[in-house]
């Protein structure tokens, strides 16, 4: 059996914003779409990541405004996967890097977003013996070396 690729299992609809934009207007993309991370752009190149997190441990604790601009409180560099990898890259990427977002980017463009809720789906589907098969292949790839 193949493994399967990136992009079978990433969403392709990825919400992004300016990173001139301020991290209240991230916060308001994030609550109205039902997500927990945003992908920042700069000049149309995907630059950075914004999540909960980072507001959370960047401006809110440290009593910053939420006019902040997101370049401040983003994640970067940006951990990227070419969509055409296998998910078995793509956990073995998430798992050495402690990550669990993370955009597929071909030629130099935003094409999707990968997340461990995609990888957990791609498990349970298809009878027992199958997600058992791909369980199993993801354990052994995820092993400490």
């Amino acid at each position: 059996m193949a493994p399967p690729l990136v992009n079978e299992i990433m969403k392709k609809n990825v919400i992004s914003i300016d990173s001139s934009m301020t991290v209240q207007d991230a916060a308001k993309m994030m609550d109205d779409a039902s997500i927990g991370a945003i992908v920042v752009l700069e000049k149309g190149i995907a630059v950075g990541i914004i999540t909960e997190r980072d507001i959370v441990r960047r401006i809110v604790s440290k009593g910053k405004p939420l006019s902040t601009n997101v370049k401040e409180a983003m994640s970067s560099p940006l951990i990227v996967i070419n969509p055409d990898d296998s998910v078995w890259e793509l956990a073995q990427l998430m798992k050495a890097r402690k990550i669990h977002r993370v955009p597929a980017v071909k030629d130099n463009r935003l094409v999707g977003i990968v997340t461990t809720s995609d990888i957990v789906r791609l498990c349970s589907v298809g009878s027992d013996s199958e997600m058992t098969k791909i369980t199993e292949q993801i354990l052994l790839r995820m092993k400490p070396n």
